[in-house]
């Protein structure tokens, strides 16, 4: 079983924009995954965490579990909406079981973990027996969270359950990884790691035979065929757009610092030394894929760019224009993300005459209606042998669609996020 590191935050005692930012670090530090919790029962503050979800489904690519009060299935529901993979219900006597397996029908076996507070001394969600634990695994949830781990104690815990366990405490460094080397732990939950780079930490536990999740190149870097100088050149992609950024080249030391750091490193011809991106300028490339072409002289890199990839301060070296021959760009995302862009604008900077803007003056129920008929039109249009007529109907419900996104908040990253996780399921 691969081992995973969470990191999890607790947001209860915590500002939003603390929250958020503490989560782009642990993504950008190497955790595998996020758990955010508030168990606040006050209406206001579950609202205002969900939302606080949503803003970290926007800035991270990560995957994220949710701890929040569940007393019936919408609670499930508005909590998975956010984004969420998977929601973290505490097991108490008030356990609301029933909603529980309806939200489990509706979404399926991976969206519930229950968590259990296993320390003897507390009594809230405390840790029965395994015949409790049994009857949890057959409504179909995805597995255990057990919290106030006594380190000494929690081995019989860990080995009687008959799902895969996740560890949530505040642990030092050695019972972290005794606790990992245990067969059915499948990850650990845990604030240590705050500040460091995670993806060290995995590769160092590796190294001592917990199977970690950390990035291991197929191929080593001795079979890449060099130039006189022993140097690779490096081709450097945004990992969303794949938007050239920069050109750089690498050595064994900066190939293998990239891949155990997960911060792009590369050997500087000019002042002869190793350079990480962004160590500087905070302009950081945080390492999403790589990979080698056919005749292995070559890398392709694809990164998370903090900022500007270019000294000049341009989002990507290649600004200057040398020549050019007039061309329709027809990749779908990117003109769905252009034409949002100038709706938004509208939105923003209203122009006179605009019928753009004269939607979002009529408000919510004129750009539903619009929808709704142009739903219609499509459907009439598609009854037609001649498909000519149905391509022009879904471009107007297209546009409206946006106009609808734009009007609840909502872009495109939002949309295609949600459909990424559900061709995982």
């Amino acid at each position: 079983m691969k081992k995973s590191i969470y990191a999890y935050i607790n947001a209860e005692t915590e500002y939003r924009s603390n929250v958020i930012e503490k989560a782009k670090s642990y993504e950008q530090n190497g955790a595998d995954g996020l758990y955010v919790y508030n168990y606040d029962s006050g209406e206001h503050e579950q609202t205002a965490f969900l939302e606080t979800v949503r803003e970290i489904m926007k800035e991270t690519d990560i995957p994220l579990m949710i701890g929040c009060v569940v007393k019936r299935f919408e609670d499930v529901k508005k909590a998975l909406y956010t984004g969420a993979e998977a929601v973290v219900v505490q097991y108490g006597t008030d356990f609301p079981k029933e909603e529980i397996v309806k939200a489990i029908d509706r979404f399926g076996k991976k969206c519930i973990f229950i968590e259990f507070n296993t320390d003897p001394d507390t009594s809230r969600g405390e840790y029965e027996d395994t015949d409790l634990l049994n009857s949890l695994k057959e409504i179909g949830i995805a597995g255990f969270v057990f919290k106030h781990v006594v380190p000494d104690k929690i081995k019989k815990h860990v080995a009687e359950s008959p799902l895969p366990v996740m560890i949530r405490d505040s642990l030092v460094r050695n019972d972290i990884e005794s606790i990992l080397s245990m067969d059915n732990v499948s990850a650990l939950l845990t604030n240590y790691y705050v500040g460091k780079n995670i993806n060290r930490v995995k590769k160092a536990m590796l190294d001592f035979g917990i199977d970690t999740k950390c990035m291991i190149s197929s191929i080593p870097f001795s079979e890449f065929k060099k130039g006189p100088d022993g140097l690779v050149p490096v081709v450097v992609q945004d990992y969303k757009t794949s938007e050239v950024l920069m050109v750089a080249y690498m050595n064994e030391e900066a190939y293998e610092n990239t891949v155990n750091t997960g911060r792009m490193t590369y050997f500087s011809r000019s002042r002869n030394e190793l350079w990480v991106k962004g160590e500087t300028s905070g302009h950081y490339q945080f390492l999403k894929e790589l990979r080698i072409d056919c005749d292995k002289d070559t890398i392709l890199a694809k990164v998370h760019q903090l900022g500007a990839a270019c000294h000049t301060g341009n989002r990507t070296c290649f600004f200057t224009e040398l020549c050019k021959k007039e061309y329709a760009g027809y990749n779908p995302l990117n003109v769905l993300n252009e034409d949002y862009e100038i709706i938004l604008d509208r939105k923003n900077n209203p122009k006179e005459g605009s019928y753009t803007n004269y939607l979002f003056e009529k408000g919510i129920d004129k750009i539903l209606k619009k929808c709704g008929e142009e739903a219609t039109e499509i459907t009439i249009a598609a009854k037609n042998p001649d498909a000519e007529e149905l391509k022009y109907e879904i471009a107007d419900y297209l546009y409206h669609l946006m106009v609808l996104m734009v009007e609840c908040g909502l872009d495109w990253n939002d949309v295609v996020k949600e459909l990424a996780n559900r061709r995982k399921s």
